[in-house]
Formats: C-alpha cells, structure tokens, sequence
C-alpha cells in the first residue's frame, strides 16, 4: 500500500483486528507547514482526503466541522483526532498530519496541537468508525511514538511509524 495506491478498504470482524495501514495510506501522510488555525488545516486534510477518496472537498469539510462544532476533538497532549461520517463512502479511512508549528484546537486541555489523525467512515460504519478510533486513540497514547511522530516531519518515516505494529517497538 506504499505510495499513491488505493487503499483497500474492508469490512472488519472481529476475527480480524484492524491495523491503521488497513485505512491509511502513504500518500494520506502529511507535514504541514505554514498553517495557523484550525480551519486552514481542516481545508488541507479535506482537500487531500478528496484526492484519495474521490469525494467532494465540500462534503468533506462540511462532515468534518459539523462534528467539530458538537465538541472539539482536540483529546490534550497536542493530538486532535477529528472524524466525521459521508454518506457513500467506500470504507474508513485516516489522513495523518504532522505540523510544523501547534495551533489552537480548543482542546480539553487547552493545548495547541501538532499531531492529527483525521477519520472519515461511511454513515453506516458506527463499529468500524468506533473501531478505528479505537486504535488511533490506543497509539497516540503511547508515549515514545508521539515523541517519534514529533522528531521528524519526513513522510515515510511517519507512515513507518503510524502502521508498524505498536507491539514491534513500544510497550502498550
């Protein structure tokens, strides 16, 4: 799945655990820099979602900021997971995006952010969406891979990081 390829999008089981390269793909890694506020990076991630996906950038951001607007998904510590759910869509499926410099998120623990996993599920996907946060969530918790994630703005290094198993280099 390395590059522009297609992600290859799938039901899970719960006999098969879903890993974040399932959803996420190279070209979905970013190192953003020059953005200021929330808004401008929720256009970035939109409009490169809408490349990926082959969905409307509109729709996209719309999703996105109608959930922002329920509550902030900043969760503290300089990670925000924002999420919402398209009707159509073919499968879940993240954008990652490491900035250069933190902006306000309106986190709970009114902490700018530099680490975002953007999520986006079919409107129908409520196991699989929870799922998906699930696992985002489970691995920026992790202390040593935010502080991998934060130490290089390289796009390869970072999918590396986001899609080996946790297991292979931290202890959960």
């Amino acid at each position: 799945m390395k590059g522009s390829a297609p992600i290859n999008y799938m039901t899970y089981t719960k006999a098969n655990c879903m890993e974040l390269a399932d959803i996420l793909a190279e070209s979905a890694v970013l190192a953003c820099t020059g953005l200021e506020t929330k808004s401008q990076l929720f256009e970035q991630l939109a409009g490169r979602a809408a490349e990926l996906t082959g969905r409307d950038k509109a729709e996209i951001l719309d999703a996105i900021v109608s959930r922002e607007e329920l509550g902030s998904t900043g969760l503290g510590n300089g990670i925000a997971i924002p999420h919402g759910k398209i009707a159509g869509l073919n499968g879940v499926t993240a954008l990652f995006a490491r900035l250069d410099q933190p902006i306000d998120f309106d986190s709970v623990d009114d902490q700018p952010v530099d680490l975002v996993v953007m999520l986006l599920a079919p409107t129908g996907a409520g196991a699989d969406h929870l799922k998906a946060l699930s696992k985002v969530a489970r691995l920026l918790r992790t202390e040593a891979m935010v502080d991998d994630l934060r130490r290089t703005d390289d796009v390869a290094r970072l999918y590396q990081l986001l899609t080996e198993p946790l297991a292979t280099h931290y202890a959960a």
